[in-house]
């Protein structure tokens, strides 16, 4: 149940992603900052299954500024993957 439940909320999250051809986002004069990059990293992991099958999405995006948006996908993408075990002593 816990499984589905989380796989229903990141489903909820990652429908909101905006589809965007990778030569348009280039050409953008948007740069992509920390809360780009926290956005990014949370939907991760459905862009790259997505990228699989599809030329036009990228998981990370070109036009960022760099130092900023690099920590706050790696922010984004922990939220998801983060460690949630408990430790036992033996």
């Amino acid at each position: 149940m816990k499984y589905l439940i989380i796989f229903s909320l990141i489903l909820l999250f990652t429908s909101c992603a905006k589809g965007t051809h990778v030569d348009a986002c280039i050409n953008d004069s948007y740069i992509y900052g920390f809360w780009g990059g926290l956005w990014h990293g949370i939907i991760a992991p459905v862009d790259l299954v997505l990228m699989i099958f599809s030329d036009t999405i990228v998981v990370y995006a070109p036009n960022n500024n760099g130092g900023w948006y690099a920590l706050g996908f790696c922010l984004g993408a922990g939220i998801l993957f983060g460690s949630s075990s408990k430790a036992t002593n033996k």
